[in-house]
């Protein structure tokens, strides 16, 4: 994505079709290993059902937050999940913001609910751009039923993570078109939500307008 394009403050960008979303988790190898042979997230032992985990639909934000996969054992692969559409979108209805008016939220009980956070977009290389992306932080009384029911598909893409690192440290002129001709970049689309939706995940706030409190996510995921 290129920084000088006009993009909005704040905007849901994915790879999509007409079924699916696709998100992107990191992990370690044997959740990540199991997770792929049993096209189930919960495959490993090690899985924990009652956390709660973080997706992003942003492939260079996942490789910001993982390191290209080499930041820590725990994050040393990368998961493409594709999610259903409905799924993805129960799962913004029962959001809270992290940030903004003191008490602000979407509905329900904080600590119960999905969790959205805009933090700055990344460039293939990692730097910070000007526009948010979105991070959405699903909770354990919802794991189960988004791993049950809206994931539909799981694909291991650590290999392309790392590829993508190695071309960028060889060639410091290398432009996001040709990472995109080489598959190492995909085309992420504006993904449209309801009004309601964008009002309530206060989508339509100008970029002069300071975020407040914004939380860490310390998962390893």
């Amino acid at each position: 994505m290129e920084a000088q394009k006009k993009v909005p403050f704040r905007q849901i960008r994915a790879v999509f079709d007409e079924d699916t979303i696709t998100v992107y988790q990191a992990y370690n190898s044997q959740i990540a290993d199991a997770a792929v042979a049993a096209q189930r997230l919960d495959a490993s032992p090690l899985y924990r059902l009652s956390r709660m985990t973080w997706i992003k639909p942003s492939w260079t934000w996942v490789n910001y937050r993982s390191g290209y996969s080499y930041k820590d054992a725990n994050q040393e692969r990368i998961l493409a999940l594709k999610i259903t559409h409905e799924g993805f979108l129960q799962i913004l209805r029962s959001a809270h913001l992290s940030h903004g008016p003191p008490g602000y939220q979407i509905g329900g009980k904080q600590g119960a609910r999905v969790v959205v956070q805009w933090d700055p977009e990344r460039s293939p290389r990692l730097v910070k751009l000007d526009f948010r992306s979105i991070q959405i932080g699903i909770p354990g009384v919802m794991v189960g039923q988004w791993i049950s029911d809206w994931i539909v598909g799981i694909e291991d893409v650590t290999a392309k993570a790392r590829e993508l690192k190695r071309v960028l440290d060889e060639d410091r002129n290398m432009a996001t078109p040709e990472l995109v001709e080489r598959g190492l970049m995909p085309v992420e689309r504006e993904y449209v939500v309801p009004d309601d939706l964008q009002d309530s995940l206060q989508m339509r706030v100008r970029i002069e307008e300071k975020e407040e409190v914004n939380i860490v996510d310390k998962e390893s995921t």
